[in-house]
């Protein structure tokens, strides 16, 4: 018996993967053939393609056989991936309904920091995002731009040592080190001056967050890809014992201290320790949740520090990505350098030449760069989500069950002709109000619908974008920018980066104006 066992567990093994891999065909959904075990992520699975450009493959393909949708796997998990704009637009904001939940596993047992806001599913989020969502509003957002503007003429100074101790300019690192350090002053109250000290304890640990190994980064996918018990089964872990407790103590350090010296500070931790301690948020009226969700729910201490550690992680890397992908552009367009630098100085006189949070806003050319920026370059790979209801395309009879994951493949949407002719040209253009009229509003998701990072929510005003602007305009006023040769061009993205990234690196010249 136990030898016929063995015999044939091999072949019930290829059936079941068989009838497995077929779950699009038969619901008549045209699928790329996929790979045992790896499904459709065989190239990235071995190093060779980073997932954006793994997903653009996927979506050229189908798009290039003038489909609507197509379907593909993600290791052994049927994902669904839309093509046209208008099914976007119904997941993430009309029929949001049917697509709440991201589907980004959590245990809040073995890893308290990970129960936040980008994992937490129904009414346990919507409460806690009506919660927070004012502390992104533009008087809190007036009432942080101090703390960006003192860290902006800090990395000013830092970038003139730089220029004189080295022919070239790791620029990553250095607007890393930047952001790192308003977060930090920001979600903790802590001068922790990463840009003075690239070895500080914050910077160590969020370069661990966000540059793991392929090891690590194929273990998040994979997390997107499997049931929750058994990723429970397998105790697999996304942020290792190191990293959480240094966090999870920092913040309860923090929240000791402030208590027991009755110390108030204008950031984002005071607005933290308003929601633990009265439930709400002084001074405004939350009108996204009904008032008893409001004032039945106090945060704990270890949902405070989830939130911290989501404002660390959603902050200050993707805001230096941006930022570094926009001096990349700029270094190899010097025509709109020198054009936006023309804006900044023009402001910047009507504000006896400092940066000021109303100059940043008038700032229209500006705005146009960075959004092209992260056209070109988003930061993230995807929007992801899990259907919790069935739901059928409008249009057709292709109904999507529950449970099936919908991947929308940012990179390949930014990069479509149909919505961008010469979609690999920087033309900042696009976003002049004309163009953007013309354009369906969702060909250019750089963040999501409802579920938004809650450091962009609705106004471009908002703390990613803030601080990405005022890092951007610190450098242009005071630098001239250019390309060094250890840039590798055409760029290509490195295969095993949480947040999009070049392979090698991006290395500018920098030549002092002042």
């Amino acid at each position: 018996m136990f030898l016929l066992f063995i015999l044939f567990l091999p072949l019930a093994i290829y059936v079941y993967q068989k009838w497995h891999y077929d779950y699009w065909k038969r619901r008549g959904v045209y699928q790329v053939k996929p790979h045992f075990l790896y499904g459709n992520l065989k190239e990235f699975s071995n190093g060779n393609l980073c997932i954006s450009d793994q997903l653009k493959k996927l979506y050229d393909e189908f798009k290039s056989k003038g489909l609507r949708y197509g379907g593909y796997y993600a290791f052994m998990k049927p994902t669904f991936m839309p093509i046209d704009v208008n099914i976007v637009k119904n997941i993430l904001q009309k029929d949001f309904g049917h697509f709440v939940n991201r589907g980004i596993y959590f245990n809040k047992k073995r890893s308290p920091l990970s129960e936040h806001l980008f994992t937490l599913e129904g009414e346990k989020w919507r409460i806690l995002r009506g919660k927070l969502t004012p502390t992104f509003t533009t008087g809190k957002m007036k009432m942080m731009f101090p703390i960006m503007v003192a860290y902006s003429e800090n990395l000013t100074v830092i970038l003139k040592k730089d220029v004189i101790l080295q022919d070239a300019v790791d620029i990553k690192e250095v607007v890393s080190r930047f952001t790192t350090d308003i977060i930090i002053s920001a979600a903790f109250g802590i001068e922790c001056n990463s840009l003075k000290n690239s070895d500080s304890e914050f910077r160590k640990f969020g370069r661990r967050v966000f540059e793991p190994g392929m090891w690590e980064q194929l273990k998040r996918q994979m997390s997107n890809s499997f049931p929750k018990w058994f990723l429970d089964a397998i105790r697999i872990n996304l942020l290792d014992h190191e990293t959480e407790d240094f966090f999870m103590n920092a913040v309860k350090k923090t929240v000791r201290y402030r208590e027991e010296n009755a110390v108030y500070r204008n950031d984002f931790m005071q607005l933290l320790l308003e929601l633990r301690n009265k439930g709400k948020i002084s001074d405004y009226h939350i009108t996204s949740v009904g008032e008893n969700d409001c004032n039945s729910h106090f945060l704990s201490l270890n949902e405070l520090a989830a939130q911290c550690f989501a404002f660390f992680i959603g902050g200050f890397e993707t805001s230096a990505t941006a930022i570094a992908f926009t001096m990349l552009e700029l270094a190899m367009n010097l025509e709109i350098q020198d054009k936006l630098r023309k804006e900044i100085n023009t402001v910047l006189e009507n504000y006896d030449h400092q940066i000021t949070y109303d100059g940043i806003m008038e700032m229209t050319y500006l705005d146009k760069i960075v959004h092209e920026s992260l056209r070109m370059h988003p930061t993230a790979s995807e929007i992801g989500r899990i259907c919790n209801s069935e739901y059928t395309i409008p249009g057709t009879d292709l109904v999507i069950e529950k449970g099936v994951r919908v991947i929308i493949p940012i990179l390949a949407l930014h990069r479509n002709s149909d919505h961008y002719p010469d979609p690999d040209v920087f033309d900042p253009e696009r976003f002049n109000e004309e163009n953007k009229a013309k354009r369906h509003p969702f060909a250019y998701i750089p963040w999501e619908g409802p579920r938004m990072c809650i450091g962009k929510y609705h106004l471009p005003s908002r703390l990613g974008l803030l601080q990405t602007k005022v890092g951007i305009v610190a450098i242009i006023k005071s630098f001239t920018v250019t390309l060094n040769k250890k840039t590798q061009l055409p760029i290509k993205y490195a295969p095993n980066a949480v947040i999009t990234s070049v392979a090698g690196g991006i290395w500018l010249n920098l030549q002092s104006l002042q």
